[in-house]
Protein backbone atom coordinates (compact mmCIF):
# COMPACT_ATOMS: atom_id res chain seq x y z
CA UNK A 1 0.00 0.00 0.00
CA UNK A 2 1.22 3.82 -0.82
CA UNK A 3 0.12 6.85 0.29
CA UNK A 4 -1.42 7.61 -2.43
CA UNK A 5 -4.29 5.13 -1.58
CA UNK A 6 -5.14 6.84 1.41
CA UNK A 7 -7.53 9.43 -0.26
CA UNK A 8 -4.53 12.67 0.68
CA UNK A 9 -4.73 15.29 -1.29
CA UNK A 10 -1.75 16.26 -3.75
CA UNK A 11 -0.32 18.96 -1.61
CA UNK A 12 0.29 16.49 1.13
CA UNK A 13 1.58 13.62 -1.09
CA UNK A 14 3.94 16.14 -2.48
CA UNK A 15 5.63 16.64 1.15
CA UNK A 16 5.71 13.12 1.92
CA UNK A 17 7.71 12.73 -1.56
CA UNK A 18 9.89 15.01 -0.64
CA UNK A 19 11.19 13.45 2.85
CA UNK A 20 11.57 9.83 0.84
CA UNK A 21 8.88 8.38 2.23
CA UNK A 22 6.97 6.07 0.16
CA UNK A 23 4.97 3.60 2.76
CA UNK A 24 2.62 4.52 5.44
CA UNK A 25 3.77 2.61 8.25
CA UNK A 26 0.53 0.08 10.07
CA UNK A 27 -0.67 2.95 12.25
CA UNK A 28 -0.83 5.71 9.61
CA UNK A 29 -2.56 2.99 7.58
CA UNK A 30 -5.07 2.71 9.98
CA UNK A 31 -5.59 5.66 11.51
CA UNK A 32 -5.15 8.47 8.48
CA UNK A 33 -8.54 6.94 6.76
CA UNK A 34 -10.36 7.13 9.95
CA UNK A 35 -9.30 10.18 11.18
CA UNK A 36 -10.44 11.46 7.34
CA UNK A 37 -14.05 10.45 8.12
CA UNK A 38 -14.42 13.04 10.88
CA UNK A 39 -14.22 10.03 14.05
CA UNK A 40 -13.34 10.42 17.01
CA UNK A 41 -9.91 8.06 17.49
CA UNK A 42 -7.99 6.37 20.24
CA UNK A 43 -4.96 4.83 18.52
CA UNK A 44 -1.96 2.71 20.13
CA UNK A 45 1.02 1.91 18.45
CA UNK A 46 4.92 1.20 20.11
CA UNK A 47 7.44 4.14 19.86
CA UNK A 48 9.08 4.86 16.82
CA UNK A 49 6.32 4.06 14.64
CA UNK A 50 5.03 7.19 13.16
CA UNK A 51 2.32 8.44 15.12
CA UNK A 52 2.99 11.97 14.39
CA UNK A 53 2.43 11.42 11.10
CA UNK A 54 -0.61 9.66 11.70
CA UNK A 55 -2.19 12.45 12.93
CA UNK A 56 -0.54 15.60 11.00
CA UNK A 57 -1.63 14.44 7.71
CA UNK A 58 -5.25 13.53 8.00
CA UNK A 59 -5.37 17.07 10.46
CA UNK A 60 -3.63 19.48 8.35
CA UNK A 61 -5.95 17.93 4.73
CA UNK A 62 -9.33 18.11 6.98
CA UNK A 63 -8.60 21.72 7.75
CA UNK A 64 -7.33 22.49 4.14
CA UNK A 65 -10.54 21.42 2.77
CA UNK A 66 -13.10 24.35 4.81
CA UNK A 67 -12.03 27.79 3.29
CA UNK A 68 -9.94 29.84 5.55
CA UNK A 69 -11.89 32.33 7.77
CA UNK A 70 -11.68 35.78 6.78
CA UNK A 71 -9.94 38.42 9.21
CA UNK A 72 -7.61 37.05 12.29
CA UNK A 73 -7.53 33.52 11.99
CA UNK A 74 -8.35 31.66 15.04
CA UNK A 75 -6.82 28.31 16.34
CA UNK A 76 -8.61 25.60 14.97
CA UNK A 77 -6.16 22.74 15.80
CA UNK A 78 -4.96 21.75 19.53
CA UNK A 79 -2.22 19.80 19.89
CA UNK A 80 -1.53 19.07 23.72
CA UNK A 81 2.06 17.13 24.52
CA UNK A 82 3.95 16.81 27.80
CA UNK A 83 7.05 18.02 27.05
CA UNK A 84 9.02 20.74 25.03
CA UNK A 85 10.96 18.06 23.11
CA UNK A 86 8.05 16.78 21.65
CA UNK A 87 6.08 19.56 21.19
CA UNK A 88 8.68 21.11 18.78
CA UNK A 89 8.87 17.70 17.19
CA UNK A 90 5.20 17.92 16.47
CA UNK A 91 5.31 21.66 15.40
CA UNK A 92 8.01 20.44 13.10
CA UNK A 93 5.95 17.98 11.40
CA UNK A 94 3.33 20.32 11.10
CA UNK A 95 5.55 22.61 8.99
CA UNK A 96 7.10 19.82 7.32
CA UNK A 97 3.89 18.29 5.63
CA UNK A 98 2.21 21.31 5.35
CA UNK A 99 5.19 22.51 3.46
CA UNK A 100 2.49 23.19 0.24
CA UNK A 101 -0.29 24.35 2.02
CA UNK A 102 -1.73 27.93 2.95
CA UNK A 103 -1.71 26.56 7.07
CA UNK A 104 0.41 28.39 9.54
CA UNK A 105 1.02 26.46 12.85
CA UNK A 106 3.00 27.84 15.93
CA UNK A 107 4.72 25.87 19.04
CA UNK A 108 4.49 27.29 22.47
CA UNK A 109 5.94 26.17 25.36
CA UNK A 110 8.12 27.01 28.58
CA UNK A 111 12.01 27.59 28.91
CA UNK A 112 12.12 30.39 26.18
CA UNK A 113 10.40 34.17 26.41
CA UNK A 114 6.60 34.39 26.20
CA UNK A 115 6.97 37.65 23.80
CA UNK A 116 7.64 36.21 20.28
CA UNK A 117 4.81 33.31 21.25
CA UNK A 118 2.38 36.30 22.05
CA UNK A 119 3.71 37.70 18.34
CA UNK A 120 3.32 34.98 16.48
CA UNK A 121 -0.32 33.88 18.05
CA UNK A 122 -1.30 37.36 17.52
CA UNK A 123 -0.79 37.38 13.46
CA UNK A 124 -2.94 34.22 13.69
CA UNK A 125 -2.18 30.91 13.71
CA UNK A 126 -4.10 27.16 12.16
CA UNK A 127 -2.69 25.00 14.46
CA UNK A 128 -1.72 25.59 17.55
CA UNK A 129 0.95 22.82 19.44
CA UNK A 130 1.44 23.33 22.89
CA UNK A 131 2.63 22.03 26.35
CA UNK A 132 -0.22 22.60 28.89
CA UNK A 133 1.58 24.50 31.57
CA UNK A 134 2.21 27.22 28.76
CA UNK A 135 -0.30 27.02 27.28
CA UNK A 136 -2.71 28.38 30.49
CA UNK A 137 -0.25 30.82 30.59
CA UNK A 138 -1.30 32.63 27.18
CA UNK A 139 -5.20 31.75 28.20
CA UNK A 140 -4.35 33.63 31.60
CA UNK A 141 -2.90 36.43 29.28
CA UNK A 142 -5.55 36.52 27.28
CA UNK A 143 -3.44 35.92 24.22
CA UNK A 144 -4.97 32.87 22.77
CA UNK A 145 -8.62 31.88 22.16
CA UNK A 146 -9.64 28.43 21.80
CA UNK A 147 -13.62 28.78 21.32
CA UNK A 148 -13.36 28.26 17.74
CA UNK A 149 -10.90 25.03 18.31
CA UNK A 150 -12.67 22.01 15.80
CA UNK A 151 -9.94 19.40 16.04
CA UNK A 152 -8.00 18.07 19.60
CA UNK A 153 -5.50 16.16 19.95
CA UNK A 154 -3.64 14.71 23.39
CA UNK A 155 -0.20 13.21 22.24
CA UNK A 156 1.43 10.90 24.47
CA UNK A 157 -1.92 10.85 26.97
CA UNK A 158 -0.21 7.69 29.01
CA UNK A 159 2.64 10.66 30.00
CA UNK A 160 0.53 13.27 30.59
CA UNK A 161 -1.51 11.67 33.33
CA UNK A 162 1.48 10.19 34.30
CA UNK A 163 3.18 13.27 35.08
CA UNK A 164 -0.20 14.54 36.96
CA UNK A 165 -2.01 17.02 33.75
CA UNK A 166 -5.27 15.84 34.29
CA UNK A 167 -6.30 19.15 35.88
CA UNK A 168 -4.66 20.98 33.33
CA UNK A 169 -6.34 19.28 30.54
CA UNK A 170 -9.42 19.60 32.27
CA UNK A 171 -8.97 23.27 32.23
CA UNK A 172 -7.87 23.17 28.67
CA UNK A 173 -11.05 21.42 27.75
CA UNK A 174 -13.76 23.95 29.61
CA UNK A 175 -12.10 26.94 27.10
CA UNK A 176 -13.06 24.71 23.69
CA UNK A 177 -16.20 24.47 22.10
CA UNK A 178 -18.36 21.49 23.39
CA UNK A 179 -17.46 17.56 22.63
CA UNK A 180 -19.82 17.48 19.71
CA UNK A 181 -18.57 20.08 17.76
CA UNK A 182 -14.88 18.99 17.46
CA UNK A 183 -13.18 16.00 16.28
CA UNK A 184 -10.99 14.67 19.20
CA UNK A 185 -7.81 12.53 18.76
CA UNK A 186 -5.87 10.61 21.81
CA UNK A 187 -2.41 9.17 20.85
CA UNK A 188 -0.33 7.09 23.19
CA UNK A 189 2.46 4.69 22.81
CA UNK A 190 1.31 2.57 25.45
CA UNK A 191 -2.52 2.39 27.02
CA UNK A 192 -3.43 2.06 30.93
CA UNK A 193 -6.54 1.46 32.21
CA UNK A 194 -6.77 4.95 33.38
CA UNK A 195 -6.04 6.22 29.12
CA UNK A 196 -8.72 4.10 28.48
CA UNK A 197 -11.00 5.81 31.40
CA UNK A 198 -10.01 9.58 30.10
CA UNK A 199 -10.76 8.12 26.03
CA UNK A 200 -13.92 7.72 27.21
CA UNK A 201 -14.82 10.36 29.30
CA UNK A 202 -13.24 12.85 26.32
CA UNK A 203 -13.74 11.23 23.32
CA UNK A 204 -17.18 10.45 21.49
CA UNK A 205 -17.73 6.82 20.04
CA UNK A 206 -14.23 6.43 19.53
CA UNK A 207 -12.36 3.91 17.25
CA UNK A 208 -9.59 1.91 19.30
CA UNK A 209 -6.96 1.62 16.95
CA UNK A 210 -3.82 -0.44 18.25
CA UNK A 211 -1.19 -1.86 16.04
CA UNK A 212 0.88 -3.81 18.47
CA UNK A 213 0.57 -5.06 22.07
CA UNK A 214 0.63 -3.24 24.62
CA UNK A 215 4.20 -1.68 26.24
CA UNK A 216 5.98 -4.40 23.30
CA UNK A 217 9.13 -2.87 21.83
CA UNK A 218 10.16 -2.86 18.39
CA UNK A 219 10.91 -6.17 16.76
CA UNK A 220 14.04 -4.32 15.32
CA UNK A 221 15.84 -3.90 18.05
CA UNK A 222 18.47 -5.80 19.66
CA UNK A 223 18.27 -5.89 23.33
CA UNK A 224 21.04 -7.27 25.93
CA UNK A 225 22.24 -6.94 29.33
CA UNK A 226 25.70 -7.08 30.42
CA UNK A 227 26.07 -7.80 33.77
CA UNK A 228 28.94 -5.80 35.93
CA UNK A 229 29.40 -3.68 38.91
CA UNK A 230 28.37 -0.70 39.52
CA UNK A 231 31.70 0.57 40.04
CA UNK A 232 32.93 -0.35 36.67
CA UNK A 233 29.69 1.08 34.82
CA UNK A 234 31.53 4.13 33.57
CA UNK A 235 34.71 2.25 32.81
CA UNK A 236 32.82 -0.26 30.85
CA UNK A 237 30.75 1.70 28.43
CA UNK A 238 33.88 3.75 27.51
CA UNK A 239 35.12 0.79 26.50
CA UNK A 240 32.19 -0.35 24.55
CA UNK A 241 31.75 3.15 22.74
CA UNK A 242 35.16 2.99 21.61
CA UNK A 243 36.31 -0.64 21.09
CA UNK A 244 33.15 -0.80 19.09
CA UNK A 245 33.45 2.14 17.30
CA UNK A 246 29.83 4.06 18.11
CA UNK A 247 29.73 7.04 16.69
CA UNK A 248 26.17 8.22 18.42
CA UNK A 249 24.80 7.02 21.32
CA UNK A 250 22.08 7.87 23.86
CA UNK A 251 22.69 6.94 27.10
CA UNK A 252 20.11 6.44 29.79
CA UNK A 253 20.91 7.31 33.72
CA UNK A 254 18.46 8.08 36.59
CA UNK A 255 19.34 11.44 38.07
CA UNK A 256 20.12 14.71 36.42
CA UNK A 257 23.17 14.66 38.94
CA UNK A 258 24.57 11.16 37.75
CA UNK A 259 23.75 12.30 34.11
CA UNK A 260 26.06 15.37 34.19
CA UNK A 261 28.73 13.52 36.04
CA UNK A 262 28.59 10.61 33.52
CA UNK A 263 28.78 13.11 30.55
CA UNK A 264 32.08 14.72 32.27
CA UNK A 265 33.79 11.67 32.69
CA UNK A 266 32.93 10.42 29.41
CA UNK A 267 34.42 13.63 27.66
CA UNK A 268 37.71 13.25 30.68
CA UNK A 269 37.97 9.38 28.84
CA UNK A 270 38.15 10.95 25.44
CA UNK A 271 34.77 10.79 24.14
CA UNK A 272 32.88 14.02 23.25
CA UNK A 273 29.59 14.23 25.42
CA UNK A 274 26.95 16.40 26.56
CA UNK A 275 23.72 15.71 29.23
CA UNK A 276 20.07 16.84 28.60
CA UNK A 277 17.50 17.23 31.71
CA UNK A 278 15.33 19.16 33.60
CA UNK A 279 18.03 21.41 34.97
CA UNK A 280 19.65 22.51 31.28
CA UNK A 281 17.94 25.76 29.80
CA UNK A 282 16.18 25.46 26.66
CA UNK A 283 18.96 26.63 24.52
CA UNK A 284 21.23 24.51 26.36
CA UNK A 285 19.39 21.47 25.85
CA UNK A 286 18.66 22.56 21.94
CA UNK A 287 22.39 22.99 21.54
CA UNK A 288 23.03 19.75 23.07
CA UNK A 289 20.45 18.01 20.60
CA UNK A 290 21.65 19.65 17.77
CA UNK A 291 25.21 18.90 17.96
CA UNK A 292 24.36 14.79 18.67
CA UNK A 293 22.36 15.03 15.56
CA UNK A 294 25.23 16.27 13.59
CA UNK A 295 27.82 14.15 14.83
CA UNK A 296 29.75 16.78 17.16
CA UNK A 297 28.50 15.10 20.10
CA UNK A 298 29.19 11.36 19.96
CA UNK A 299 27.50 10.94 23.30
CA UNK A 300 24.14 12.34 24.70
CA UNK A 301 23.36 11.21 28.45
CA UNK A 302 19.85 11.32 29.29
CA UNK A 303 17.46 11.34 32.23
CA UNK A 304 13.91 9.49 31.60
CA UNK A 305 11.91 12.70 30.46
CA UNK A 306 13.81 13.06 27.56
CA UNK A 307 13.15 9.71 26.50
CA UNK A 308 9.74 11.31 25.07
CA UNK A 309 10.11 13.62 22.35
CA UNK A 310 13.80 12.57 20.95
CA UNK A 311 12.72 11.78 17.40
CA UNK A 312 16.69 10.97 16.27
CA UNK A 313 16.50 9.27 12.96
CA UNK A 314 18.87 6.12 12.49
CA UNK A 315 19.96 6.18 16.29
CA UNK A 316 21.82 2.97 16.30
CA UNK A 317 22.57 2.85 19.96
CA UNK A 318 20.87 3.15 24.02
CA UNK A 319 22.90 2.39 26.37
CA UNK A 320 20.89 2.11 29.79
CA UNK A 321 23.59 2.83 32.30
CA UNK A 322 20.87 2.70 35.06
CA UNK A 323 17.92 0.99 34.68
CA UNK A 324 14.90 3.32 35.08
CA UNK A 325 12.55 2.75 38.25
CA UNK A 326 9.39 2.59 36.23
CA UNK A 327 9.61 -0.40 33.45
CA UNK A 328 7.03 1.43 31.47
CA UNK A 329 10.11 4.15 30.75
CA UNK A 330 12.43 1.03 29.54
CA UNK A 331 9.76 1.17 26.60
CA UNK A 332 10.09 4.52 25.74
CA UNK A 333 13.97 4.51 26.64
CA UNK A 334 14.72 1.50 24.10
CA UNK A 335 12.26 3.32 21.86
CA UNK A 336 14.37 6.00 20.81
CA UNK A 337 16.53 3.35 18.45
CA UNK A 338 14.67 1.15 15.79
CA UNK A 339 12.67 3.80 14.65
CA UNK A 340 10.82 4.15 11.07
CA UNK A 341 11.11 0.35 10.33
CA UNK A 342 15.44 0.64 11.10
CA UNK A 343 17.25 -1.58 12.91
CA UNK A 344 18.59 -0.73 16.62
CA UNK A 345 20.66 -1.51 19.85
CA UNK A 346 19.70 -1.76 23.26
CA UNK A 347 22.13 -2.51 26.35
CA UNK A 348 21.48 -2.46 29.60
CA UNK A 349 24.44 -2.43 32.28
CA UNK A 350 22.98 -3.98 35.21
CA UNK A 351 24.39 -4.23 38.31
CA UNK A 352 23.33 -6.39 41.66
CA UNK A 353 21.26 -3.81 43.16
CA UNK A 354 18.90 -3.50 39.99
CA UNK A 355 17.99 -7.37 39.75
CA UNK A 356 14.73 -6.38 40.58
CA UNK A 357 14.28 -3.74 38.33
CA UNK A 358 15.32 -6.23 35.83
CA UNK A 359 12.71 -8.69 36.68
CA UNK A 360 10.36 -5.83 35.99
CA UNK A 361 10.98 -4.94 33.00
CA UNK A 362 11.27 -8.26 31.68
CA UNK A 363 7.50 -9.04 33.21
CA UNK A 364 6.28 -6.33 31.32
CA UNK A 365 7.81 -7.41 28.76
CA UNK A 366 6.87 -10.60 28.90
CA UNK A 367 9.73 -12.28 28.24
CA UNK A 368 13.66 -12.17 28.77
CA UNK A 369 16.15 -10.29 27.96
CA UNK A 370 19.31 -11.91 26.57
CA UNK A 371 22.02 -11.29 29.04
CA UNK A 372 25.91 -11.44 28.35
CA UNK A 373 29.04 -11.25 30.86
CA UNK A 374 31.73 -9.63 29.14
CA UNK A 375 35.16 -10.85 29.45
CA UNK A 376 36.88 -8.59 32.30
CA UNK A 377 33.91 -7.15 33.42
CA UNK A 378 33.11 -10.28 35.01
CA UNK A 379 30.52 -9.16 38.63
CA UNK A 380 31.79 -9.74 41.81
CA UNK A 381 29.96 -12.44 43.63
CA UNK A 382 30.51 -11.41 46.72
CA UNK A 383 29.08 -7.72 46.32
CA UNK A 384 25.78 -7.61 48.20
CA UNK A 385 22.99 -5.74 46.51
CA UNK A 386 21.66 -2.26 48.38
CA UNK A 387 18.72 -0.02 48.08
CA UNK A 388 18.99 2.23 44.91
CA UNK A 389 18.98 5.62 45.66
CA UNK A 390 16.58 8.40 44.21
CA UNK A 391 18.33 10.99 44.31
CA UNK A 392 18.07 14.42 45.74
CA UNK A 393 14.79 15.35 43.84
CA UNK A 394 13.38 12.30 44.73
CA UNK A 395 14.06 11.86 48.16
CA UNK A 396 11.28 11.52 50.76
CA UNK A 397 8.96 10.67 48.40
CA UNK A 398 9.32 13.03 45.72
CA UNK A 399 8.18 17.08 44.81
CA UNK A 400 4.51 17.76 44.57
CA UNK A 401 3.62 19.15 41.29
CA UNK A 402 2.42 22.50 43.03
CA UNK A 403 5.59 22.66 44.63
CA UNK A 404 7.28 22.69 41.56
CA UNK A 405 5.64 25.31 40.26
CA UNK A 406 6.39 27.46 43.01
CA UNK A 407 9.45 26.38 42.33
CA UNK A 408 9.95 27.74 38.70
CA UNK A 409 7.97 31.22 39.87
CA UNK A 410 10.72 31.61 42.16
CA UNK A 411 8.97 31.16 45.22
CA UNK A 412 10.62 30.66 48.70
CA UNK A 413 11.12 26.99 48.27
CA UNK A 414 13.48 27.69 45.05
CA UNK A 415 15.84 29.42 47.67
CA UNK A 416 16.16 26.53 50.20
CA UNK A 417 19.46 25.62 50.33
CA UNK A 418 19.78 21.68 48.56
CA UNK A 419 21.95 20.62 51.71
CA UNK A 420 19.00 21.72 53.80
CA UNK A 421 16.30 20.13 51.83
CA UNK A 422 18.72 16.83 52.13
CA UNK A 423 19.50 16.67 56.34
CA UNK A 424 15.29 17.00 56.76
CA UNK A 425 14.97 14.21 54.94
CA UNK A 426 17.66 12.24 56.45
CA UNK A 427 16.56 13.67 59.73
CA UNK A 428 13.07 11.78 59.28
CA UNK A 429 14.70 8.84 57.63
CA UNK A 430 16.65 8.46 61.09
CA UNK A 431 13.74 9.07 63.27
CA UNK A 432 11.27 6.60 62.35
CA UNK A 433 13.76 3.79 61.69
CA UNK A 434 15.77 4.44 64.08
CA UNK A 435 18.91 3.96 62.55
CA UNK A 436 20.35 4.64 58.58
CA UNK A 437 18.97 1.25 57.33
CA UNK A 438 16.16 0.50 55.08
CA UNK A 439 13.40 -0.92 56.56
CA UNK A 440 12.08 -3.54 54.22
CA UNK A 441 8.16 -3.98 54.06
CA UNK A 442 6.22 -7.70 53.32
CA UNK A 443 4.93 -7.79 50.05
CA UNK A 444 6.35 -4.67 48.77
CA UNK A 445 5.59 -5.42 45.18
CA UNK A 446 6.43 -3.72 41.37
CA UNK A 447 3.46 -1.42 41.21
CA UNK A 448 4.47 0.24 44.91
CA UNK A 449 8.13 1.05 43.45
CA UNK A 450 6.53 2.10 40.37
CA UNK A 451 3.71 4.22 42.08
CA UNK A 452 6.95 5.74 44.34
CA UNK A 453 9.11 6.29 41.52
CA UNK A 454 6.53 8.22 39.12
CA UNK A 455 5.42 10.73 42.11
CA UNK A 456 9.56 11.14 42.71
CA UNK A 457 10.27 11.86 39.37
CA UNK A 458 7.68 15.06 39.18
CA UNK A 459 10.53 17.60 40.39
CA UNK A 460 12.67 16.80 37.26
CA UNK A 461 9.14 16.58 35.10
CA UNK A 462 7.81 19.57 36.29
CA UNK A 463 10.99 21.53 34.90
CA UNK A 464 10.44 20.12 31.10
CA UNK A 465 6.70 20.85 31.14
CA UNK A 466 6.83 24.64 29.46
CA UNK A 467 5.00 25.13 32.77
CA UNK A 468 4.16 28.98 33.95
CA UNK A 469 7.03 31.11 34.90
CA UNK A 470 9.56 29.31 32.45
Amino acid sequence: MSFDTLGLRAELLRAISDQGYTEPTPIQKKAIPVILQGKDVMAGAQTGTGKTAGFTLPLLQRLSETPLPKGQRPVRALVITPTRELAAQVGASVETYGSHLHLRSAVVFGGVKINPQIDKLRRGVDVLVATPGRLLDHVSQKTVDLSRVEFLVLDEADRMLDMGFIHDIRKVLALLPENGKRQNLLFSATFSREIKDLAHRLLNQPELIEVAQRNTTAERIDQVVHPVDKRRKRELLSHMIGSRDWRQVLVFTRTKHGANRLAQQLEKDGLSAAAIHGNKSQGARTKALAGFKNGDVRVLVATDIAARGLDISQLPHVVNFELPNVPEDYVHRIGRTGRAGNEGEAVSLVCVDEHKLLRDIERLLKKEIPSEVLEGYEPDPSIKAEPIQRGRNTKGGGQSRKQGQTRRRGGASAKQPASSRGKSSVSASKGKRGSGKVAKKPNAGGQQNRNRARAGKSGERAALLGGRGQ
